[in-house]
């Protein structure tokens, strides 16, 4: 019975041991309860420490900053605007002590954070227009054809931002601060992650744009065919002109030809004149008959002159 007594005692030793140490690591802060409550101070030296074994029980921490994000929430704003707000933070344990007491872990942190982070967002956001969050300075706002059919208020045709994003997320920042700060959290920043119209409204504007576009495309669309008229008329125009001027040119060309044509002509029958007589007899006949005209004449007719000669 004796090794066996020997090596219950050494198992019993060896467990002690282990049972009486532990580890911190870089990234963590731990708190020592014994029976449930805290013992002592939070311990946030990396490195091996010693507990009271089987009664005490070593809770581990985060000491880095932590990110929370938060669920979207439907927000009213001010001026009656129905928005998704989409925020998140930066948090972390500064207190493990007090974190522990109130909040236990992490995740009934996170739990906590949910509550205050949006409840306070919710309070901000619903005392200001929905320009002011949407917008973070007063710059002038001004009425174009891209922006005409976002509705803003009339805090944005006027440009005047009362506090504006970066005030809001600060306002929200201290308030959560404040509560947290409670339960052993510290918050470094908050933010506004998106901000859309629910739904319903955003289905309205989504309209309204397409009906803007529309009525621009249309807008377009007729300086367009005006323009395009207004070319077509002026081609017209040219046309016209470079018509005009090529039958002026042509007509003079061909009253020079004629002139010269009428010219070598009178020139050729002053030369015999009885040729140009029988010539202008024989066109007679040609414009005069058709081809199943009859005629009765008489042999000593004018017609018949030249006839009787070629004999």
């Amino acid at each position: 019975m004796k090794p066996l007594l020997l090596a219950i005692v050494i198992v019993l030793g060896l467990l002690t041991c282990w049972m009486s140490v532990y580890t911190i690591a870089e990234t963590e802060q731990v708190i020592i309860t014994q029976f449930g409550e805290p013992v002592g101070q939070p311990h946030t030296d990396p490195g091996l420490h010693m507990k009271v074994p089987f009664i005490q029980t070593v809770h581990a921490f985060d000491k880095r900053w932590l990110e929370w994000s938060g669920d979207p929430n439907q927000i009213p704003t001010r001026d009656k605007k129905y928005i998704w707000v989409d925020t998140y933070t930066r948090w972390r344990i500064k207190n493990p002590l007090l974190f522990f007491q109130r909040v236990t872990d992490e995740r009934s942190a996170q739990s906590r954070l949910d509550d205050i982070v949006d409840g306070e967002t919710r309070n901000v956001i619903a005392n200001n227009d929905l320009i002011e969050v949407v917008r973070s300075t007063d710059r002038a706002f001004p009425e174009t054809e891209e922006n005409a059919d976002v509705d803003m208020g009339a805090a944005a045709v006027a440009g005047k931002i009362a506090m504006g994003r970066d005030k809001i997320t600060r306002a929200i920042l201290d308030k959560s601060r404040h509560i947290v700060s409670e339960f052993g959290i510290e918050l470094v920043d908050v933010q506004i992650r998106r901000v859309n119209y629910v739904a319903e409204v955003q289905q309205k504007v989504y309209e309204r744009m397409i009906s803007e576009r529309r009525r621009i495309a249309e807008r377009s669309r007729s300086e367009g065919h005006g323009k395009a008229a207004e070319i077509r008329g002026q081609k017209e125009r040219e046309l016209k002109g470079i018509q005009s001027e090529a039958y002026r040119k042509a007509q003079e060309v061909m009253g020079k030809a004629d002139g010269e044509a009428t010219r070598i002509y009178a020139e050729a029958y002053g030369r015999d004149p009885e040729l140009y007589q029988f010539l202008k007899t024989m066109e007679t006949y040609r414009k005069t008959f058709a081809t199943d005209t009859t005629l009765i004449l008489s042999t000593d007719g004018e017609f018949f002159k030249y006839l009787k000669q070629s004999r």
